[in-house]
């Protein structure tokens, strides 16, 4: 098939949806075009967590890896985080003559506009939602969900234009009156590729960061700002564990520019802290292959699942999700923002016999390979972009 994947903001160096589908899809053999904004009116907000300097260069390394075409676009401006593209992304898509379009974000401006053209367009079409109810925030979302309901959800119905969920939520449902029989869940998952144990890159890394190989290593990566625990994080790991091992806090991450002190935020900790910035995705594995553990303070972020990927057991909040995750034996949870239970988890993992921990080691990576392995996840698209082909 030739597929276009339509993201209004993308970057090689990022581990999103469409970095990773992408690179799968061309694996299977699909001919894959990635058709994105400009990088020039790329919101500050991603500017600030994603380098976009020599993004031309990064673009076509992007390519020759994973032999897929990015195509930036123009776009008018960015409202509400949705791009508005000029007609020049329909001229495209008419020239490069797809088989399927693939649209992330039923919701978001493009996606609207496709779903208007469906009827008459040469290609099928395929979109998604990665919305949940608790994200949807707008202060008119109120007046949105009733127009998406009078005006595209009739649309897709009648064009029976599937609407993958990402999140397993009523929302589209509940909220933009799309049936749930429309709206087939698959959800994320790790690049196992890249996210594996490897014994070699943990003895590497640990010597040359002067870490003891017996040493208890807890990673955190991600972004470090208030909405995921930030201070949480600060006040957990900032008094002395007292165990028989030697334990470092290996924090991947920029601080957010909001905090006052960033280059002192963490300097009066009384355990080892060792810090670096945020990664490109493809550098991410060694992080966690180098640890034994990893804890997300609040909101924990898809590297759930390439943490696990990497054979390390979990300590995160105790949010309804994060429980039936943690049903497997590869993770514990603690009382939300509960800074002693947080602390009390760690130290029963590093203080853990070996066999007990070994074992969640095994079941993190199977819970994985069995469940959320991103080759497995990105096959699971392929008949549905099949059922939507239209004859040219």
């Amino acid at each position: 098939m030739r597929i276009i994947y339509i993201d209004d903001f993308f970057h090689p160096d990022a581990g999103y949806h469409i970095n990773l589908l992408s690179k799968y899809w061309s694996l299977f053999g699909h001919e894959v075009f990635l058709l994105t904004a400009e990088s020039e009116k790329i919101p500050e907000s991603l500017k600030s967590f994603f380098d976009y300097s020599n993004i031309k260069e990064k673009d076509r390394d992007f390519e020759l890896k994973n032999r897929v075409k990015i195509i930036r676009l123009p776009i008018i401006r960015v409202i509400s985080g949705r791009a508005i593209y000029t007609k020049e992304i329909f001229r495209k898509i008419e020239r490069i003559n797809p088989d399927i379009v693939y649209c992330n974000g039923n919701d978001s401006l493009i996606g609207m506009q496709l779903t208007l053209r469906a009827k008459k367009a040469k290609y099928g079409l395929v979109l998604d939602s990665h919305m949940l109810e608790i994200a949807s925030v707008n202060k008119f979302r109120e007046a949105y969900h009733m127009f998406y309901k009078k005006i595209f959800a009739p649309i897709i119905i009648k064009q029976e234009i599937p609407v993958i969920r990402t999140q397993e939520s009523d929302y589209i449902e509940k909220y933009l009156g799309i049936p749930l029989k429309m709206s087939p869940f698959i959800s994320f998952g790790s690049d196992t590729l890249n996210f594996h144990p490897d014994a070699e890159v943990r003895k590497r890394f640990r010597k040359e960061n002067g870490i003891s190989q017996n040493a208890f290593v807890v990673v955190y990566a991600g972004k470090l700002n208030e909405a995921k625990g930030i201070d949480l994080l600060k006040k957990t790991i900032t008094n002395k564990f007292n165990l028989g091992v030697e334990i470092v806090f290996l924090i991947v991450g920029t601080l957010d520019s909001s905090i006052n002190d960033p280059d002192k935020y963490f300097n009066n900790c009384q355990n080892r802290v060792i810090r670096y910035p945020t990664q490109k995705y493809p550098d991410l594995p060694k992080f966690y292959q180098a640890s034994d553990i990893a804890i997300f303070p609040k909101q924990c972020s898809l590297s759930f699942y390439d943490v696990q990927a990497c054979g390390l057991p979990v300590v995160f909040e105790d949010n309804s999700l994060n429980i039936i995750r943690a049903a497997h034996g590869n993770a514990l949870v603690f009382q939300h923002d509960n800074v002693e239970d947080f602390r009390d988890k760690i130290t029963l993992l590093a203080n853990m016999d070996s066999v007990r921990f070994k074992t969640m080691q095994k079941h993190a990576i199977q819970y994985i390979m069995e469940n959320y392995d991103y080759k497995d996840k990105a096959m699971e698209y392929i008949p549905i972009l099949e059922s939507k082909l239209k004859h040219h």
